[in-house]
């Protein structure tokens, strides 16, 4: 196709797409997450928005036919006005194995960071996790992201590269670790980091019965208690004199029946 040809191929009537891969959003923004519509933000800051516009009614129309995600790249195809679907690539530089490890002890010491991504979300503040590691999760210059598509529009992203960024964006609101998978750590593999990133719990045991000696602290003497049995009236007999009688009988003496019969009933 030559140069001049190329214009009435872009606005050729698109084929239409039946079970197509299609954003679940048909109107309004099509990210709904935090870190879904800060990818599109940053496509926006490289100065793709008006670009990206154009692609919107490709992705909510289903002309996507395939797409798959790995570590640095993305590929989709895309049916556009041609009989033969067009190949899309956008590629992101992916962090070194050096560079994850040092994110990875930063997310291990915090366990708010752990309970997010297992519960499938990303924290707010991972960016400064990765700036910390002076990295940035999401793309903040042409240098870092490249597109390509086999269409013969000369302009990047072309509405076909722009309907995949968008699928991809919905993408990243179902399952965040993709964001993570592009660049470079997939969920099993990021999680398995975490876990060695962990500091190692060191613990000192002590032999039992050197805590139990410990723990009764000296040994102390327990006095010989008396298994002499005293008569249940003794007691009276350590009272002084009463000054009292009844029937002629000192008090007392009406007192020790009492006394023994209380023992004896105890005792039966």
């Amino acid at each position: 196709m030559s140069d001049d040809e190329w214009w009435r191929d872009a606005t050729a009537k698109t084929i239409p797409v039946e079970d197509g891969l299609r954003t679940r959003s048909q109107r309004g923004d099509i990210a709904r997450t935090w870190w879904s519509r800060r990818f599109i933000e940053a496509l926006e800051v490289l100065g793709l928005g008006g670009r990206l516009e154009r692609g919107r009614r490709y992705a909510r129309a289903g002309q996507i036919l395939s797409m798959s995600l790995s570590t640095s790249i993305v590929v989709a195809t895309v049916q556009g006005s041609h009989p033969e679907p067009y190949r899309v690539r956008i590629g992101i530089k992916a962090f070194t194995a050096d560079e994850w490890q040092e994110v990875e002890k930063a997310l291990a010491g915090q366990a708010l960071y752990l309970a997010k991504l297992l519960a499938g979300e990303l924290p707010r503040d991972i960016e400064d996790v990765f700036a910390a590691a002076g990295l940035r999760l999401f793309p903040d210059s042409t240098k870092e992201l490249s597109m390509d598509c086999t269409c013969p529009d000369w302009q990047v992203p072309c509405k076909h590269l722009a309907a995949a960024c968008y699928l991809l964006a919905e993408r990243f609101d179902a399952d965040p670790f993709d964001i993570l998978t592009w660049r470079g750590r997939t969920r099993q593999q990021l999680l398995d980091g975490l876990r060695g990133a962990q500091p190692a719990e060191t613990t000192h045991e002590e032999p039992l019965t050197d805590l139990l000696s410990e723990y009764w602290g000296t040994a102390v003497t327990v006095p010989v208690v008396s298994t002499t049995q005293t008569a249940p009236d003794a007691v009276l007999d350590q009272l002084g004199p009463l000054p009292l009688t009844v029937a002629g009988r000192p008090l007392v003496e009406w007192l020790r029946p009492a006394y023994r019969a209380l023992v004896d009933t105890d005792t039966e």
